[in-house]
């Protein structure tokens, strides 16, 4: 009886990672767009523990991922959907909104049934690289570390110097930095395509050259709303 109870535990929770899938999918990219603009908006202005703005400033992109899953009940996969954007060419604004997949990984936290929001700063070229392949995995193909939290970071960073990312999580209002080891990002080719009106690789859209849809303003202008806030 008790091994029964076991497997129809185990079977509920499955159906339920399941449900809480489909349902995301569902959720329209506008949406998610916003969603992510407030995330970033949050953030940044959490007081004396937010992302800090020097970080943000030196950062060549920004990945965002309002609402990460866990997606299964044994092992603890995690699964998201958001967006990249990258600085243009002489950091002037940014380019338009690249949908992501985030899953998997031992992400340093334990989100069990609450949902977690997740911002990436991408540092450096290399990691901007990453961010236009097919797939990347933190901490394999890309270097990782928690990203320090406040407005003075200038003694935490030493050991963050040379992280092509750092990472930051939201859950049930706690803002903090945390690793994202082995966590797999891809394109999200739906969202994409569903964005643009066409197939298009986030290669294309990060370079630059790709017109902002008007269903990602809102993103945009909080993009650059947060580059030149410099602290204030």
């Amino acid at each position: 009886m008790r091994f029964k109870g076991v497997i129809c535990s185990l079977a509920m929770a499955g159906a339920l990672a399941t449900t809480s899938l489909a349902a995301d999918r569902e959720i329209k990219v506008t949406d998610r767009l916003d969603a992510s603009a407030d995330t970033l908006t949050d953030m940044m202005r959490a007081s004396d523990k937010g992302i800090p703005q020097s970080l943000f400033d030196k950062a060549h992109c920004v990945v965002i991922v309002p609402g990460m899953k866990k997606a299964g009940f044994i092992f603890g996969g995690q699964y998201g959907r958001g967006f990249a954007a990258c600085r243009k060419p002489g950091g002037v604004g940014w380019s338009a909104p690249a949908a992501i997949r985030m899953e998997g990984g031992s992400v340093g936290f334990q989100i069990g049934a609450t949902e977690t929001d997740v911002v990436l700063l991408v540092m450096n070229d290399r990691g901007m690289q990453h961010l236009m392949t097919d797939k990347f995995t933190i901490g394999a193909d890309a270097t990782g570390a928690a990203g320090p939290v406040g407005r003075d970071v200038t003694a935490q960073t030493d050991a963050t110097l040379n992280a092509e990312m750092l990472s930051y999580s939201r859950t049930q209002g706690l803002f903090a930095g945390i690793s994202l080891q082995g966590a797999t990002l891809r394109p999200d080719n739906d969202a994409n395509r569903e964005m643009y009106g066409r197939d298009i690789t986030n290669r294309e859209i990060l370079d630059g050259d790709v017109r902002i849809p008007e269903s990602a303003r809102h993103f945009e202008h909080v993009l650059n709303r947060e580059s030149d806030v410099r602290g204030q």
